[in-house]
């Protein structure tokens, strides 16, 4: 018996400062997330794009290379970030705290 595998449709995202793109894609049963971006081809938009498990997720949650998409999920590739959180927080705290002794 040959058995047919169902098709859903998933996009797979990634956003620069200046350009944006967001690719949908039919997949079948079991595709991976790995397997998505692969077939969304967005690496030739984006040619300095390099991605691995550190970077890559669905609805901005972390998710391995291996994890199973379901139907309209929204694969992300994540930029790294430009400063640490703790450190923007910290440096906006100094700035203020500067103004206010000059106030």
């Amino acid at each position: 018996m040959n058995e047919e595998r169902s098709k859903f449709y998933v996009e797979v995202a990634f956003a620069l400062p200046d350009k944006q793109l967001i690719r949908k894609l039919e997949v079948e049963q079991g595709t991976t997330l790995a397997e998505a971006i692969k077939l969304s081809l967005i690496e030739e938009d984006f040619p300095e794009l390099s991605w691995d498990a550190k970077n890559v997720g669905v609805f901005s949650q972390r998710k391995p290379l291996d994890y199973v998409l379901e139907g309209n999920d929204r694969v992300e590739i994540y930029r790294p970030l430009i400063i640490d959180p703790k450190e923007a927080r910290r440096l906006k705290a100094e700035k203020q705290k500067a103004r206010e002794s000059r106030a």
